[in-house]
């Protein structure tokens, strides 16, 4: 049996692109426009040790398995053929023949890539798993890859959340700056007003707003995304409106703030903590303080895993619900629940719009990270585009306030940011 029966063996209907390995056999259309070839014997031990998405990621990260008639920094065309592929498990007559070509050592999971974070810490006890020092570890594994990386795929505003696109023409930039505008006038700030950004990664959001009068405290667990904030501050001469720090948001002791935004942070704070987080946003806001929370979210409340590659190669510990979930949470801490909107096509756009950057930079970004690092990237952007695409992944922004002990929220009829 050939390497290419034995895959055919184990899906579910035609395969829609073509496959090729390296013992000569093929499957699949003749003229596809995209085609799988397992290049090496560690391509098909990484499929069989690790069924499903966490096989197929080591084997293309590592380089044993090319996909044809796609660019590595944006491989969106290929996930979209094999989006409603199913695998089952394979015959006896299969599995045998599987171990055969692959012999006794085969059959032991190989190495993965060294991009992949190993999951000794999984299995800790609940409780530590966002502990301060572990989110730090997590944070650092994402964000502190290199900040010319980030700049040549994010693009000038060196903004990695979800950008807002005011027309259908808008540029990357323009809808970045249109997000942060969207933001500071739901919350509502003013000059002179104190905003403390959580997660501030490179401080797109702190400087916005320090632009417009208001003072910023930034904070972020990525110490490269720090640096870079101070530098950008110091040289837009922001100095003395905003400040970023390298810390855990956890560790902000001041109060009174005007409103508290939290842009791409929930995502880590993990389900179980969300009690305390919100609690701790509700403590640092004055009476009539607003909260915006832009995260990604399920398209339901139940739980569900973000996947072995994601887990992995992408978000260490990043965990995912519903915005009902979000909601609930915030009212159960005290604060009103006033507006909320899902962003979803958004954040389709913005992803296509990264692996572009990828593509077009794709050289520079291998000489900075490796050829690996950058196909986790474009895999990781281009699927997750087509999550948001099919709705098995939404981005909502709620819109929160303190209100006064008599009620009162202090608000203007709805929507404010729209007059």
């Amino acid at each position: 049996m050939s390497i290419a029966e034995i895959v055919d063996s184990v899906v579910d209907g035609p395969l829609p692109v073509a496959l090729r390995a390296y013992d000569g056999s093929s499957l699949g259309p003749p003229d596809a426009a995209r085609t799988l070839e397992l290049r090496t014997p560690r391509a098909l031990a990484y499929l069989a040790t690790a069924p499903g998405d966490l096989g197929l990621a080591r084997a293309y990260v590592s380089g044993d398995l090319a996909i044809h008639g796609i660019h590595p920094g944006d491989p969106y065309d290929v996930l979209v053929d094999l989006a409603d592929v199913r695998f089952h498990r394979p015959s006896a007559a299969a599995a045998l023949e599987a171990a055969r070509e692959l012999g006794v050592k085969g059959l032991t999971p190989p190495p993965p890539p060294p991009q992949e974070n190993l999951p000794r810490w999984r299995r800790v006890a609940e409780g530590l798993r966002h502990s301060v020092t572990r989110d730090a570890e997590a944070i650092h594994h994402h964000y502190d890859v290199s900040n010319r990386f980030y700049e040549l795929v994010l693009g000038p505003s060196m903004t990695y959340t979800c950008a807002c696109y005011p027309h259908d023409d808008a540029s990357l930039e323009e809808a970045q700056e249109n997000k942060y505008r969207l933001v500071l006038d739901k919350l509502g700030l003013e000059a002179g007003d104190r905003l403390l950004d959580l997660g501030c990664g490179w401080g797109g959001m702190v400087r916005h707003a320090a632009r417009r009068g208001v003072r910023v405290t930034g904070v972020t667990l990525s110490r490269q995304q720090a640096l870079w904030a101070q530098k950008a501050i110091a040289e837009e001469g922001l100095a003395g409106l905003a400040d970023v720090r390298h810390s855990d948001y956890r560790d902000v002791t001041e109060t009174g703030f005007d409103a508290v935004s939290s842009i791409g942070l929930t995502e880590h704070v993990g389900v179980r903590r969300y009690g305390s987080y919100f609690r701790f946003i509700h403590d640092r806001l004055r009476p009539g303080g607003t909260l915006l929370n832009h995260c990604i979210t399920r398209p339901h409340n139940r739980r569900q895993e973000t996947g072995a590659f994601i887990d992995r190669y992408v978000f260490p510990d990043g965990e995912l619900t519903g915005s009902g979930r979000i909601i609930s949470a915030a009212q159960d801490r005290g604060l009103e629940v006033v507006h909320e909107e899902n962003l979803r096509p958004h954040y389709a756009r913005t992803l296509q719009q990264w692996c572009g950057n990828l593509v077009e930079h794709w050289d520079e970004c291998v000489a900075e990270v490796g050829e690996g690092t950058a196909r986790v990237w474009g895999l990781y952007m281009a699927g997750s585009r087509l999550g948001f695409e099919r709705n098995e992944v939404q981005l909502h922004q709620v819109l929160a306030v303190k209100p006064y002990a008599d009620g009162r929220t202090g608000l203007p009829l709805r929507p404010w940011w729209q007059a």
